[in-house]
């Protein structure tokens, strides 16, 4: 927010600054991986990115409370919650790869298809 003064001269400037903190997503799997393709990227309930098998990619973030989730098509990662500081990176790594039971389920439960986790 900024101050100013109404007569013309410069007045005291007040200003809110958000900090900035990285997000760091790294799409990788040892193996085969079924489901390969693009994941998309959703920070706070907004697509920020896509990201590529075997690739890692940086997003700048506010410092403060976020929500995470990676998509691809019909299949989603559970959201995943995480507090980021002024200057931190937080990683996580996402993949399609899931042991068979759960891959079996992820075709009913969508929300099961993806795996996202902190490193």
């Amino acid at each position: 927010m900024i101050k100013a003064a109404s007569n013309g001269r410069s007045a005291p400037t007040e200003r809110r600054l958000k900090m900035s903190a990285t997000l760091k997503l790294t799409h990788k799997a040892i193996g085969v991986e079924v489901r390969r393709g693009t994941f998309d990227v959703v920070v706070d309930g907004e697509r920020v990115g896509s990201l590529e098998m075997n690739d890692t990619i940086e997003i700048p973030i506010e410092a403060e409370h976020h929500t995470l989730q990676v998509r691809n098509g019909r299949n989603l990662s559970r959201t995943l919650t995480f507090d980021a500081a002024e200057g931190q990176v937080v990683a996580f790594r996402c993949t399609g790869k899931r042991f068979l039971p759960i891959f079996l389920v992820s075709f009913v439960v969508p929300r099961l298809a993806l795996s996202l986790r902190p490193e």
